[in-house]
């Protein structure tokens, strides 16, 4: 458990919970006994996060690309709590039926961009806005967005993924961005972005072929790794890019 000492009751509210990363978030706060609740949102209604039996978990529904269901959803927590001491942002799209990542600039067309960018970018600043009132109280706390080292354009010698790669960059600097705000009005708020490694989820499966099994990690592992660089943060490293080692990452 992370060395915190907190005036309110510990809260959580993790975003893009009904599968991959986000459910395993989840359970991971839960068995640790990591905080006194856990708000986690879905758009799956038939999601394993339903088979958690925990009087401290509260399921709701939302949509990230839908700001009006980012207020409600908000304002619902606010209805029980003054205070979330983790928001941590797990919705990322790379693949959808036809949707595939663009291999050249011949497949690109405007509306699979689009849909890039209000996923895996405008939803997450959106996600900020309205949860800073929540932020805006005296204990340590944390806003992590699940990034890719793909989106880093320092560390890109391979092109492709077009719309992936700029849409997690895009996510870097509205977090990058948020951070600076945040000092101001969240001083304890420490905002990063992380990149999580290779993980056996639905996201990564149609392209694991080619990854060697040692840097294919379970989700387990992926979210035991993750907590353990939230766990060291600094209020010194809010607005930073962190790999699921805990290194810094290249814009």
């Amino acid at each position: 458990m992370a060395a915190m000492v907190n005036s309110n009751p510990t809260t959580a509210l993790i975003v893009g919970a009904s599968q991959g990363i986000g459910l395993e978030f989840v359970r991971q706060f839960l068995e640790s006994d990591r905080v006194d609740r856990v708000y986690a949102t879905y758009r799956n209604p038939q999601s394993e996060l339903f088979t958690i039996a925990d009087s401290r978990l509260r399921c709701l529904s939302m949509d990230i690309t839908e700001e009006p269901q980012i207020a409600t959803v908000v304002k619902e927590i606010q209805t029980e709590t003054t205070a979330l001491h983790y928001v941590i942002n797990c919705v990322g799209v790379l693949h959808e039926g036809a949707m595939q990542p663009e291999k050249s600039l011949r497949q690109l067309n405007a509306e699979q961009l689009l849909h890039y960018f209000q996923v895996n970018s405008i939803g997450a600043v959106l996600l900020a806005k309205h949860v800073q009132p929540l932020l805006k109280h005296s204990d340590r706390a944390i806003l992590a967005t699940i990034s890719a080292k793909i989106g880093s354009i320092g560390d890109n010698y391979l092109g492709g993924w077009y719309g992936y790669r700029a849409s997690k960059a895009a996510l870097n600097m509205f977090m990058r961005t948020t951070a600076i705000e945040y000092k101001r009005t969240c001083p304890r708020a420490i905002v990063v972005t992380l990149h999580p490694g290779t993980t056996d989820t639905q996201l990564s499966r149609p392209f694991q072929r080619n990854v060697p099994s040692e840097k294919l990690f379970p989700v387990e592992r992926t979210v035991g790794q993750l907590l353990k660089v939230l766990d060291q943060l600094q209020e010194k490293d809010s607005g930073e890019f962190f790999s699921w080692d805990g290194s810094r990452l290249p814009w």
